[in-house]
């Protein structure tokens, strides 16, 4: 596990062989201090990149079906204008790249 900073640990679950094809990894958000503390939020997926690229990670999501066509909608959104999530998105990829280094290029 990797102490973010004085409230949030991550912690870094490496894909095992019974995966989905291109899953590299999950990522965990844990609570080490504050109202939040004690609790983790999960659903955060490293995947292998396309075209060249580097890994993408995807955040917690819930699927649905509508009309038999199946959506799905983020559950972590910013409050407002900021781009919280690409920073996010950003700060648990160069976790993830530290950490298991081999799977990140």
């Amino acid at each position: 596990m990797i102490q973010l900073d004085e409230t949030v640990a991550i912690n870094v679950l490496p894909a095992d062989d019974r995966g989905p094809a291109g899953k590299l990894a999950d990522m965990e958000l844990h609570f080490t201090a504050g109202a939040l503390e004690g609790l983790k939020l999960l659903g955060f997926t490293v995947w292998e990149g396309r075209g060249g690229k580097g890994p993408s990670l995807s955040l917690p999501s819930r699927q649905y079906v509508v009309n038999g066509e199946r959506r799905s909608y983020t559950l972590l959104r910013p409050s407002g204008e900021a781009p919280a999530q690409d920073t996010l998105r950003d700060t648990l990829l160069a976790v993830f790249a530290d950490h298991v280094p081999d799977a990140a290029s």
